[in-house]
């Protein structure tokens, strides 16, 4: 199965090239193939999350033609990808989903099977609709491989385990974004006892505070039986793949807290003791990684 683009696509029909970007930061990059395609002659048409914001809307205006939709432009990011909904109810205020897909969920019925389903929250979802994603699967014969932008603690209960267990081969995807989330993502991590570490892979936030709580949450996920994936802050309109340096973090504790806690070298050493020298990482996860 081939990965993902790395958050810029590109593609020509005809005599018009399209540009679909995912991440702000490979806006700068998006210019540049826009500038060689123009030279070719070619129409440029650009779009995706990173122009959701009028300010990087202005970065390829003066080169580009800005389009909010392309039909199916999740599959130039992987061709094994999909969606099935739209929106989050939760508004987490360092998500660009609730402002540029809405806080109620739009239900896509007619979604192309694929074996990677990146909704955004598929627990919030009504439980018919999750029954409905999965008799799909089901009765397409399709594998869900991933469930890539996975599920939300607080939605989360045995029904759901229950629901998804069956046609979900790979991890349980969840997020510990901030302190206040402890009981529910302890729930979650009880409810999911029986799976392998592996299996519970927890997206942890770090920068939005302190070090001290920030640690706490990666050693709490680790103590309560998962793996912890580190992501630190970023900012939404960020044009350089920096993390966004906030309380007593600096932009290399950051980093480096996130290549030790993605390394999985805390198996083997606390952040500590860690110098950043090692060099092991695990390539067997298929999904976007901001810092690996």
């Amino acid at each position: 199965m081939s990965g993902w683009v790395g958050g810029l696509a590109e593609w020509d029909d005809g005599d018009v090239t399209y540009l679909s970007i995912a991440f702000t930061w490979r806006i700068p990059e998006a210019y540049t193939r826009a500038l060689i395609a123009r030279a070719l002659g070619k129409r440029v048409i650009a779009g995706g999350p990173a122009l959701f914001q009028p300010s990087m809307k202005r970065e390829l205006e003066d080169i580009a033609e800005i389009a909010d939709r392309y039909p199916d432009a999740l599959a130039r990011h992987h061709p094994m990808a999909t969606i099935a909904s739209r929106g989050c109810p939760v508004g987490c205020g360092f998500c660009i989903v609730p402002a540029m897909e809405g806080r109620e969920f739009t239900l896509i019925p007619d979604f192309p099977v694929r074996p990677i389903l990146c909704d955004n929250n598929l627990s919030a979802l009504p439980v018919e609709y999750q029954q409905y994603i999965i008799d799909r699967y089901v009765g397409h014969g399709v594998p869900l491989l991933d469930a890539n932008s996975g599920f939300e603690p607080a939605a989360f209960d045995g029904g759901t385990y229950e629901r998804w267990k069956p046609i979900l081969r790979g991890p349980w995807r969840f997020a510990y974004d901030e302190s206040k989330e402890g009981e529910d993502v302890r729930k979650m991590m009880t409810i999911l006892a029986g799976e392998q570490a592996k299996r519970k892979r927890v997206y942890v936030l770090i920068g939005n505070e302190p070090f001290a709580e920030c640690m706490e949450r990666i050693e709490r996920v680790i103590a309560w039986g998962g793996e912890p994936h580190v992501q630190p802050l970023m900012k939404l309109v960020a044009l350089e793949k920096e993390p966004h340096v906030r309380h007593d973090w600096t932009a290399d504790k950051l980093k480096r807290v996130a290549r030790w806690a993605n390394r999985r070298i805390w198996r083997y050493a606390p952040f500590s003791e860690y110098d950043g020298s090692v060099k092991t990482r695990d390539t067997n996860d298929d999904q976007q990684e901001l810092f690996a």
